[in-house]
């Protein structure tokens, strides 16, 4: 595992991209007016090595060693993203139903306010699909739960993801990448959530080549 983590590493580059959501927000929108899904999930131990442990975020609590978690459900434009298309809240006991997704309930609450208001669901069927989408994409697994520090590059995270997941192709996705580290992996879903597909303006926010740290889950 060990040897096999490193040369799948070995390739990649400066992987950390913006925690912030992808492309140009929109504030406002009718809900589910958007043309496809972003299903984020960011690199836990990066959020938590840069702000996320000295907030006292539950995700980064000694021991939970999390590696890839969801971030959020994105509707998307082909070009920018709606947020905040009105002001219902999640109820408590929707929020309790989340454990298993997001790693944290704080953040489950502010992506159903930007995000989930979006999507024309109401919060359980919005949490459902999250589930849903983070079901039909496969972790490879030298990135699941590495034991040790390594680097990388974006390009070689994209590929590992499309051996992975059959008919994930690097157009349909972006690596982010933030001073080095990775950050993200931003998969592109039809809005039914029937499968993949391309994304060229959050495709282009990748950044592919030049090495990345991984840091290992902690």
């Amino acid at each position: 595992m060990g040897r096999r983590f490193a040369g799948l590493l070995a390739g990649f580059g400066a992987l950390f991209g913006l925690l912030g959501d992808a492309t140009a927000q929109e504030r406002g929108g009718r809900p589910g007016d958007f043309d496809f899904f972003v299903l984020a999930l960011s690199w836990s131990p990066a959020f938590c090595e840069s702000t996320g442990a000295s907030r006292g975020s539950a995700q980064c609590d000694p021991g939970r060693r999390l590696g890839f978690v969801v971030h959020g459900l994105w509707p998307q434009h082909e070009r920018g993203y709606p947020s905040q298309c009105d002001s219902r809240n999640a109820p408590r006991y929707v929020i309790d139903e989340t454990a298993d997704i997001f790693p944290d309930a704080g953040l489950a609450r502010h992506q159903w306010r930007k995000h989930g208001t979006c999507s024309g669901l109401d919060p359980s069927s919005y949490f459902r699909a999250v589930r849903r989408a983070r079901d039909l994409v496969k972790v490879p697994e030298p990135l699941q739960s590495p034991s040790r520090d390594g680097q990388t590059t974006g390009a070689t995270v994209e590929r590992a993801f499309a051996e992975v997941n059959p008919g994930l192709r690097p157009d349909m996705m972006a690596v982010t990448c933030r001073r080095g580290e990775l950050r993200e992996v931003r998969v592109c879903l039809e809005k039914d959530l029937s499968g993949f597909r391309r994304c060229p303006e959050v495709d282009a926010e990748a950044c592919r080549f030049g090495p990345i740290r991984v840091t290992a889950p902690r």
